[in-house]
């Protein structure tokens, strides 16, 4: 057995470096198993190249509009590598700053793919993909494969793309969000397959560059989890746009091709289409990855495919923690930093309280932006609420108009009888900014009244949010 950890971390992305830096910090001697590359999917493959693409696409519109705003000139082109190639500098980037900080830290990397074999032991094998290393000289702590010991074990071991059965990526026709990040070229045609966040963006992305995109999803509304008045908001603006949106619609068949596809598209009432593409994109959702880590060896307990946790990332069996998208939703980066450290400072005796998962807020970056925290209108309704629901466009506030950015709305939901506010939710530019304001007064318990009584800067975005709680309660002044 090589050398003894209070805590190893399995994964060493966001829950899991973040996990690891909060044990460092409380004094825990830490390790972290990585087998692919530090920052796991969100740095790498997820959250921030995805928003180094979208900001590209957000440059090149404006610059189209140019004449809006008085800027002439000739007509904006754009360099299809380039784009890929920045948003891979950006990745690239802040996977060596998690190297950095880890090293830092005295937290001991370990290269390779991580098992449980009992109590508190972890063999790790060399992995099967070559590893990522960050773009800074190999740290020292840097470890292999061999046998380790910890007093306690954290799984952070995040998902993976979901494949539908008929809709497998074969990474060149078929793909998956890996491709979709780094294509050779742009297709002509796109197929997006999921009509939540990841399919969204991607939608978004790829159609300001003229590609033709038509997105599918099974369930009627698309963004499923996001309140149907601002799910029904963003499909008008993307059909505005040009996107084509099949919902209550599924991919019966798939034929691939020498370069291209065809999809026969089922509707709801059972009727088919087929339409060619030349690309598709499989957005189905993530699956936890759980398997080959040992869990069922040692009697830990997966439910739904997911690691079954308390409110503190314990699972069943003494010793053993799950934090982040392995240990079910929402599969976010930021609910599995929160967890991470909360289930940290469990284990080191401290003051942990346990995520309320209702006040997670989830973002969207496509154009218009959308961001949410807690109830929808419909949910509030289901609980049996008496409501009171504020609304506040865009279009009626100074600085969106000033910005040329006069489509969106602020939607308020609020307990009528305690003046709790339940849920908040936008569309429109900044909307993944302007949420935490609500994040943060949900998390205080501030009122109606507290809120009304809050002095918002002039001019801003932000007076959108002051004016929908006003109207809430029948007090807008600019509507």
């Amino acid at each position: 057995m090589s050398e003894a950890y209070d805590l190893i971390v399995i994964g060493g992305g966001p829950g899991g470096y973040v996990a690891a830096i909060r044990a460092a910090q409380l004094g825990l001697k830490t390790a972290v198993v990585e087998r692919e590359h530090l920052g796991g999917i969100c740095l790498n493959w997820g959250c921030i190249p995805t928003k180094a693409l979208l900001r590209s696409a957000e440059v090149y519109r404006l610059a189209k509009e140019g004449e809006r705003f008085g800027v002439t000139g000739a007509a904006p082109g754009f360099d299809a590598a380039r784009i890929v190639a920045r948003s891979r500098e950006a990745a690239g980037r802040l996977n060596a700053g998690v190297g950095f900080l880890l090293k830092k830290n005295k937290i001991d990397v370990i290269w390779g793919e991580a098992t449980l074999t009992g109590k508190g032991e972890v063999r790790v094998a060399a992995p099967k993909k070559a590893p990522v290393t960050p773009q800074l000289p190999a740290p020292k702590n840097t470890l292999g494969e061999g046998a380790y010991r910890a007093k306690h074990i954290v799984i952070a071991t995040g998902a993976r793309p979901r494949a539908l059965p008929g809709l497998e990526p074969d990474g060149r026709l078929v793909w998956t969000y890996f491709e979709a990040l780094k294509p050779e070229r742009f297709p002509t045609s796109l197929l997006v397959v999921g009509g939540g966040a990841i399919g969204v963006e991607f939608a978004s992305f790829y159609r300001t560059f003229g590609v033709e995109v038509t997105l599918v999803e099974a369930l009627p509304q698309i963004l499923p989890a996001e309140d149907a008045e601002i799910a029904a908001l963003a499909r008008k603006s993307f059909e505005k746009q040009g996107v084509a949106i099949h919902s209550a619609t599924t991919v019966a068949r798939l034929e691939k091709q020498a370069d291209s596809v065809v999809a026969t598209l089922r509707g709801a009432d059972g009727a088919t289409t087929s339409i060619a593409f030349d690309r598709v994109l499989s957005a189905a959702g993530v699956v936890a990855n759980v398997e080959n880590l040992g869990l069922q060896a040692l009697g830990v307990e997966v439910e739904r495919g997911v690691i079954k946790t308390d409110g503190l990332g314990r699972t069943n069996v003494a010793g053993i923690y799950a934090i982040g998208d392995v240990a079910g939703g929402p599969m976010l980066a930021h609910k599995a930093e929160h967890e991470g450290v909360s289930c940290v400072d469990a284990i080191a005796g401290k003051d942990a309280h346990p995520l309320d998962k209702s006040l997670v807020p989830g973002c969207t970056y496509c154009h218009p932006q959308i961001a949410s925290v807690g109830l929808t209108e419909e949910k509030a309704k289901a609980q049996g609420l008496e409501l009171k629901i504020g609304r506040f466009p865009y279009l009626a506030n100074g600085k969106a108009i000033a910005l040329g950015e006069p489509e969106g709305l602020v939607k308020t939901i609020f307990d009528a009888r305690t003046g709790r506010l339940l849920g908040a939710h936008i569309i429109g530019a900044e909307a993944t900014e302007l949420i935490q304001g609500f994040v943060i007064a949900m998390n205080l318990e501030t009122t109606e009244e507290e809120l009304m009584r809050t002095v918002f800067p002039h001019p801003t975005l932000s007076e959108t949010m002051h004016e929908s709680v006003l109207d809430a309660f029948g007090r807008a002044i600019h509507i």
